[in-house]
């Protein structure tokens, strides 16, 4: 993959973790540097780990898959996407719990790993495909960080922000789709 690949493929990644932050944006009464810094820092973070995970254990399965190494990229990869359009276009129905901060304790550990989770899928294709690893998580984790700082700032002073995270989320999942094709069709 080339740089420009890479980074598409980061900025799709990170619509999850831009989504989520728009919303951790708009539910926070206050949003100080610190509670940016430490959301960015953990959705960056967990990001970037979770690529390295699936590109491990996809090193442990590659022997078997080998073969099939294009079809499984492409299915992983559609599948996150498809998953990430349909999520766009479904109506949240969640209310902001305003006592509650997202970049403190258990909440923040699992919201970094439900917006990285998908990050963990790239990592095994990568491992299937025989792709090196440690570059692209890199950029995904700057991207993701960067991103998730917009985000929460951006969360607070635009009034449509939740509509802006659906379509970044539906972006994202149309990026992914398209490099799963890619990889099929081009290798």
């Amino acid at each position: 993959m080339n740089f420009t690949e890479i980074l598409a493929l980061s900025l799709a990644l990170a619509m999850d973790a831009f989504a989520v932050s728009v919303a951790s944006g708009i539910c926070l009464r206050e949003v100080n540097k610190r509670q940016a810094f430490r959301l960015a820092f953990h959705f960056g973070l967990f990001q970037a780990l979770m690529p390295v995970i699936g590109w491990y254990l996809g090193l442990s399965i590659k022997s078997l898959v080998t073969i099939f190494a294009p079809w499984i990229a492409f299915g992983l990869l559609t599948f996150i996407g498809v998953k990430m359009i349909i999520e766009s276009r479904e109506e949240d129905k969640q209310e902001c719990d305003t006592a509650k901060d997202p970049t403190k304790g258990l909440s923040l550990i699992i919201l970094s790993i439900a917006t990285s989770i998908d990050a963990l899928a790239v990592g095994l294709s990568f491992s299937i495909l025989n792709r090196p690893i440690f570059f692209a998580t890199t950029v995904i984790g700057i991207v993701a960080f960067i991103m998730t700082v917009i985000g929460i700032y951006l969360g607070k002073k635009v009034a449509g922000a939740p509509k802006l995270g659906k379509i970044a989320e539906l972006t994202g999942g149309t990026v992914l789709v398209l490099i799963g094709l890619k990889v099929l069709l081009i290798g």
